[in-house]
């Protein structure tokens, strides 16, 4: 099949009537890359209630079991942009596939690791092949799905997202706790084996592919010059309190910026001069997306700052067990999940940007209402006290997280929807891995080095309270930063173009890409 009959089966099979609209076989793909989407946040989470198991059973050092985590992160944000070009050019369909076998494939490893250092290495493979994957899943979505389904499935995306931020603590209590036939912590990786086999040979029968409709070609300098810019920003981030903050830290994150900047004036020159760059600049020229992305790393600050301290706050300022605080989370994880349901499916689509700033609104009260909570009662609260905070919270978060997810790529065209989709999962990354490091700050900087048992307990509760206050003010700036969303998500626009048959075709005739409602078609020439 030639280029050109590529192209026009690829526009034919998007066609909402006649393709993704009327084949029920979409639904079963959404099925598997979500069930794709949840593996990879839980595996996020679960290593974490796991890690003083692997610490003993393992004898894995400090420096090991920060590699655990850490080099899970640094694989899978640096490689997030790249994955999602890649899909564009040789097909989302097959880079999931390699990514979903891949990422199996490093659970079994990690599993089965024979030592720590076996371990970290398997870890850094694994977040290397969710890189691959992680981007096709929106990408498929966006590709498979006609703008006025996408609400309702961006709806079950977000539920999938706050029920995966919170079962992967419990799942990997649960786990740990069990110590299913002997093997300690290894379950927490074991148990994508049958989910990952079983969507990699779903997704063979029930994805349809897509690509970009023009061919494409990977930039091997753009590849290297945003992993190096990524490694030198979140390198440091994420070792820099286990190393003391050396100074090297914040002369390699200036360094950053410097490549970054290099970055844009080379992807500038790429897209004049082949049109085939790796992070597509015109993007960012598309108001939605651009203030979507901005709303997306801010909020990802305020979610890797709470998120942290929390889990420390029930376990080690209180004293909880694992499971105890995985079970905490419970309402919380339903309130994300009932209120993403109900804000793209019915709030979104009759008042617009206003149910994000609400979601930011109510999400920061429900901050404030824990902090008066955790002050009230102190070290005698109890699951019960957290319930109503908890509530509000999660469904503040779910009130944000689909809708804005589909207000990113509601005008992307379909062509840049795996570039989109890494930029989006790239930028959630950045964000989480700064509001790490600033734990340090608002969480670590109110503990004293020098606490006796006595003391831990009381500071840690303190420090929870202060970093709450943070959180809040986060999410006070994300509530002004929404107003530079479109009033309503533009659903009506498939993805800034749409396709129209040639007068007089008929069956299989070729298909003109045309703008939609005056709409530019992004990198047009003015």
């Amino acid at each position: 099949m030639t280029s050109t009959e590529n192209t026009l089966s690829s526009a034919a099979a998007l066609q909402p009537a006649a393709g993704a609209g009327g084949d029920r076989r979409r639904w079963f793909a959404l099925a598997i890359v979500m069930t794709a989407a949840f593996m990879d946040l839980v595996d996020v989470t679960i290593v974490n209630i796991a890690i003083p198991s692997i610490q003993r059973e393992a004898g894995a050092s400090f420096s090991q079991i920060q590699w655990i985590t850490a080099g899970y992160a640094l694989a899978f944000a640096a490689g997030l942009i790249t994955g999602g070009r890649l899909g564009d050019i040789h097909g989302r369909k097959r880079l999931f596939l390699i990514g979903i076998g891949g990422f199996t494939l490093a659970s079994a490893l990690c599993g089965f690791a024979a030592d720590p250092e076996m371990l970290v290495a398997s870890r850094i493979l694994q977040g290397a092949m969710a890189a691959m994957m992680v981007p096709q899943v929106l990408s498929i979505v966006h590709a498979t799905f006609p703008a006025h389904e996408r609400g309702k499935v961006f709806g079950l995306f977000g539920a999938i997202v706050g029920l995966g931020a919170v079962s992967g603590p419990l799942l990997g209590a649960l786990l740990t706790e069990w110590n299913l036939f002997g093997l300690q912590w290894r379950p927490i990786f074991l148990i994508n084996l049958p989910v990952g086999v079983a969507a990699y040979l779903l997704g063979r029968r029930f994805i349809t592919e897509s690509k970009a409709p023009r061919a494409l070609r990977l930039d091997l300098v753009g590849v290297a010059l945003v992993t190096l810019g990524l490694l030198m920003l979140l390198y440091p981030l994420t070792r820099g309190r286990e190393l003391g903050w050396p100074l090297w830290g914040y002369a390699s994150m200036a360094g950053a910026l410097v490549v970054f900047g290099a970055l844009v004036a080379y992807e500038r020159r790429k897209a004049a001069r082949d049109g085939s760059p790796l992070v597509e600049l015109s993007l960012f020229r598309v108001k939605s997306f651009a203030a979507g992305i901005a709303v997306q790393t801010v909020f990802g600050v305020g979610l890797g700052i709470f998120f942290l301290v929390w889990t420390l706050y029930m376990q080690v300022g209180l004293g909880w067990s694992a499971l105890r605080a995985g079970l905490t989370g419970v309402p919380f994880s339903i309130a994300v999940s009932t209120a993403a349901g109900m804000s793209v499916q019915k709030l979104v689509p009759r008042f617009g940007r206003k149910v994000l700033q609400a979601g930011a609104l109510v999400m920061a009260a429900g901050v404030l209402l824990y902090m008066a909570e955790a002050h009230r009662y102190g070290r005698s609260i109890a699951s019960w006290q957290m319930a109503l905070p908890l509530v509000v919270m999660g469904a503040g978060m779910g009130l944000i997280v689909a809708p804005l997810t589909d207000a990113i790529l509601s005008e992307v065209p379909r062509e840049h929807a795996g570039s989109a989709s890494g930029l989006i999962n790239t930028v959630q990354q950045m964000g989480n891995a700064l509001g790490l490091g600033l734990v340090s700050v608002v969480f670590f900087g109110e503990i004293d080095d020098r606490l006796t048992p006595a003391q831990v307990g009381p500071a840690f509760v303190h420090a929870f309270q202060h970093a709450l206050g943070w959180v809040a003010a986060v999410m006070l700036v994300i509530f002004v930063l929404m107003f530079a969303l479109p009033k309503r998500p533009a659903q009506h626009r498939e993805g800034g173009v749409v396709e129209r048959p040639e007068r007089g075709a008929g069956n299989g005739a070729s298909h003109d890409i045309q703008p939609a409602d005056g709409v530019r078609p992004i990198g047009a020439t003015r």
